[in-house]
């Protein structure tokens, strides 16, 4: 049985590994955190920084070089929680919560009883606007409800760069071809896409920082491509694709929005003797 290509955090690399692994990082984990009742621990981050080669192509298709792709990633155990987290968030978020119903207390009619009680041979009834005739009011149907949660900013841009990183390899990286379409032409683009390798039927995804007009009148009447740039890059598109296209200018991007950054991700050791020590000499001299 053939197996799909199709990029997700249910078939990605990333998140699967040797159960050995993951039992042996939890055992350290384990040790670091309770390994001295003297010492505290303060676990900021665990993202480690993923670095991928990835070939550079021409607008001919042809391999002028490669490039690297440093992105952060969360660690194999917890990777598949934080992606899954960020795309829930998404789709929570995308709901308008605006559909809403009538009980038969809202719904108009039914102030006075249809047919005497009695002798008539039917079903007793007081109202027209009782849920079970047509027209009534509806038992627990939806109202107007908020659907959207919050997220960490950190969290959320880990969530994208560990999909990201698990995506890389089936990335590649083009030069700019912004000026290269003197028109709209879609027969064009598609040709392109196959000089890079790229089946049109296949869902594929671009990020570029800048899109000319020409390019988006080309490539939009392809339904399965997506044409994004850094502000609309989103998790749901990453996970839906199968091809990942970048620019140079949208890896240095990557780069530089979801890269390491050694401010960000360390390990704090705090000693507790030092701490109370310092609380001492800091109590004596204000008393001086």
């Amino acid at each position: 049985m053939a197996t799909s290509s199709s990029l997700s955090f249910f078939s990605s690399t990333i998140f699967f590994s040797n159960s050995n692994t993951i039992h042996s990082s939890k055992q350290q984990q384990k040790h670091l955190i309770f390994k001295s009742k003297q010492q505290q621990f303060s676990i900021r981050s665990e993202a480690a920084v993923a670095a991928a080669t990835i070939p550079i192509l021409s607008f001919d298709g042809t391999e002028v070089g490669s490039t690297t792709l440093n992105l952060k990633s969360a660690p194999l155990d917890t990777a598949r929680a934080v992606v899954h987290r960020g795309l829930t968030t998404d789709l929570r978020n995308q709901r308008r919560g605006t559909a809403s119903t009538l009980t038969r207390a809202q719904v108009r009619g039914g102030g006075i009883k249809p047919y005497p009680q009695k002798k008539t041979g039917r079903a007793r009834r007081g109202s027209n606007r009782t849920p079970l005739r047509p027209g009534g009011g509806v038992v627990f149907g939806p109202k107007p409800k908020d659907w959207s949660v919050k997220i960490n900013k950190k969290e959320k841009r880990l969530a994208i760069s560990t999909a990201l990183s698990s995506a890389t390899q089936n990335a590649i990286v083009v030069e700019e071809f912004d000026d290269k379409f003197e028109k709209p032409k879609t027969k064009e683009f598609i040709d392109l896409m196959r000089r890079w390798g790229l089946d049109p039927k296949e869902k594929s995804l671009f990020l570029m920082t800048e899109v000319s007009d020409n390019v988006i009148l080309s490539s939009r009447n392809i339904s399965t491509l997506k044409m994004l740039t850094p502000r609309t890059l989103n998790l749901f598109d990453i996970l839906d694709s199968e091809k990942l296209v970048f620019t140079k200018s949208a890896v240095e991007f990557l780069n530089e929005r979801y890269g390491n950054d050694d401010d960000d991700d360390d390990w704090e050791v705090v000693d507790e003797e030092e701490e109370d020590g310092g609380e001492v000499e800091e109590s004596a001299e204000s008393s001086e």
